[in-house]
């Protein structure tokens, strides 16, 4: 990333945002990004809802020139979005995979035993939990829907249903709940105030306890111009200097760190309470914060160049189902992500381009996109229409798609994955 000075009117935008930063305060007034406006991208819409408003709300992403925590602005409470859900983790193969392997890592590296408390926020349907139950090790998951809280309580996993903050780690904690392992796996992104998140993880951590957190790297959002893993469920895009800034304000330290390939490039963080004495900073978390540092992100000026990246992967996309379906060609999507919510509103795509889309997820099926309204059917819809083209929109799982759909280059069909730009697979 460069450092060179942009007019101050592309750096403090048109668009001022008279809200304060979500970490520190500081009024917000430079723009990361701005994709317009688009619905809740987990709200899928049933047939009797299509002749009924849709609410959209703003997708402008602002940077905090203070602490630097890229963030939009809480239009939707985490109540109306999370508390009944359509993302279940256990869909994805490569995801539980993932999180076995996780499993195995931290139950050697913190000699996890039948004496152990897990304790995980935002613990879905058990995806994760279940590795540690046949372990026989001791689990509480916390998961705001009920919906999916529901799945992982019929696998036996205790859950409770509730949001996560200062208040729910005060009654687990006074009733003997506090974790030898915390575990937050894409949720830290999604809470929008972080300030009594991250002081909650403090409360409910054991005097030598470990935090785990996941989430996307604002460093692989930049490079990988994933801009599509902007909705309005993420509040927070966070890099590790202001991971650690906010850790830091509520007396956690983080001591080690590890770069993923998940959800296109991922930061797994371990924190510990700042007088554990018995964790020192790794090499890892020394490097990673010198890189970070030299590709700008304390410079608030490296943050402005992205918005035009995103606007040409737009103009790239178009133009290819523009040039498909003028040669009469077919094509469907697949999954029924959050991210390719935002990529088909912020593109204007919709049944003119995309005949249809399908999922795994039983819950989605039968049901059309937010905004765009794009049919959402069993993959087996595919075999049967042979479409041309293939548009994978969870393209982080690409890999696996291509695998899973390989029989769609028996008709000579192709697979076209949009991001970071446009390419196609034979």
């Amino acid at each position: 990333m460069t450092t060179t000075t942009l007019q101050p009117s592309v750096q403090n935008g048109t668009n001022v945002n008279l809200c304060g930063c979500r970490f520190c305060g500081t009024k917000l007034k430079h723009t990361f990004v701005d994709l317009g406006m688009s619905p809740l991208c987990e709200s899928y819409v049933t047939a009797e809802q299509l002749n009924q408003m849709e609410p959209f709300y703003p997708l402008h992403v602002y940077v905090c020139d203070r602490c630097f925590l890229v963030q939009l602005q809480e239009y939707v409470s985490p109540q109306d979005i999370f508390s009944h859900y359509a993302y279940f983790s256990s869909y994805s193969d490569s995801w539980l995979q993932h999180a076995k392997n996780y499993t195995e890592k931290v139950t050697d590296r913190f000699r996890l035993n039948s004496s152990s408390q897990v304790v995980e926020i935002a613990s879905n349907d058990g995806y994760l939990l279940q590795y540690f139950v046949a372990k026989e090790i001791p689990v509480l998951g916390i998961e705001p829907a009920a919906n999916v809280a529901e799945v992982a309580i019929a696998k036996g996993i205790s859950t409770t249903v509730k949001f996560f903050g200062q208040n729910t780690a005060d009654e687990l904690a006074a009733n003997g709940k506090q974790a030898d392992l915390l575990i937050g796996n894409n949720v830290l992104a999604h809470v929008p105030d972080i300030n009594d998140f991250v002081a909650g993880c403090k409360i409910l951590l054991k005097p030598e306890g470990v935090i785990t957190m996941e989430f996307p790297h604002l460093m692989r959002l930049i490079e990988g111009n994933q801009f599509d893993t902007i909705y309005h469920e993420h509040f927070s895009y966070l890099s590790l200097l202001t991971v650690e800034k906010i850790f830091a304000t509520h007396n956690l330290n983080i001591f080690d760190v590890e770069e993923l390939s998940t959800h296109g490039g991922s930061l797994r963080i371990y924190a510990c309470h700042v007088d554990d004495s018995s964790k020192s900073i790794t090499q890892q978390v020394k490097e990673l914060r010198a890189r970070e540092e030299i590709a700008g992100f304390s410079n608030i000026e490296s943050y402005f160049y992205f918005a035009e990246k995103v606007k040409e992967t737009k103009f790239q996309l178009l133009e290819f189902l523009i040039a498909a379906k003028r040669q009469k060609k077919s094509i469907v999507g697949y999954g029924a992500p959050g991210k390719g919510n935002t990529l088909l509103n912020y593109c204007a795509i919709r049944e003119d381009f995309l005949s249809y889309t399908v999922d795994r997820n039983p819950f989605k099926q039968g049901k059309f996109l937010p905004g765009t309204h794009i049919p959402i059917f069993h993959p087996n819809k595919i075999q049967e229409t042979k479409p041309d083209y293939l548009l994978i929109l969870p393209w982080n799982l690409k890999n696996e798609i291509m695998s899973q759909m390989s029989y769609v280059r028996d008709w000579g069909g192709k697979f076209v994955v949009p991001i970071p730009e446009v390419n196609v697979y034979s």
